[in-house]
């Protein structure tokens, strides 16, 4: 893998070694929805923290990869934009995490939760945690606080 993240892990990059990209992209489709149903299953006053963000990572592309549930340790781009250094990931992720669980508990009308909702994506994907997966693993962390703040998955 080069210092950029719009690649696509090749086969010889997953745990199981499969060499058919339709097989892979289905794995990680299975991976996707299975992490889904772990956010569904959840109670509902769990409260968002790094371990979980991390075990979501995990659940939908462990059975893939070995970087999956791990923070980012390499610089990265993303098209023209250069995320946070990887040395800054754990302490942007618990401020991260601290703000957006702080906008959750203050939020009570409709403008509020599209803030919540646009912070969490937003500062999720400026800050990049993962090696690759950011973009599902953002929407779907959107959609944990979707459903906290009342409302169903978005699409």
């Amino acid at each position: 893998m080069g210092s950029e993240t719009s690649w696509t892990p090749s086969p010889e990059e997953n745990l199981p070694g499969i060499t058919d990209q339709n097989r892979i992209n289905e794995l990680e489709a299975q991976g996707m929805a299975t992490a889904e149903l772990f956010i569904l299953q959840l109670e509902f006053e769990t409260e968002i923290s790094t371990g979980l963000i991390l075990e979501i990572h995990k659940t939908a592309f462990g059975k893939l990869y070995d970087w999956a549930g791990k923070w980012r340790t390499t610089e990265v781009i993303v098209g023209q934009f250069t995320p946070p250094a990887p040395h800054l990931v754990l302490q942007l992720m618990y401020q991260f995490v601290d703000t957006l669980n702080f906008k959750l508990s203050i939020a009570e009308n409709r403008r509020d939760h599209l803030e919540c909702l646009f912070y969490c994506h937003y500062e999720f994907i400026r800050i990049h945690p993962f090696n690759n997966g950011n973009g599902r693993t953002g929407r779907m962390l959107m959609n944990l606080v979707a459903l906290k703040l009342g409302y169903q998955f978005l699409k």
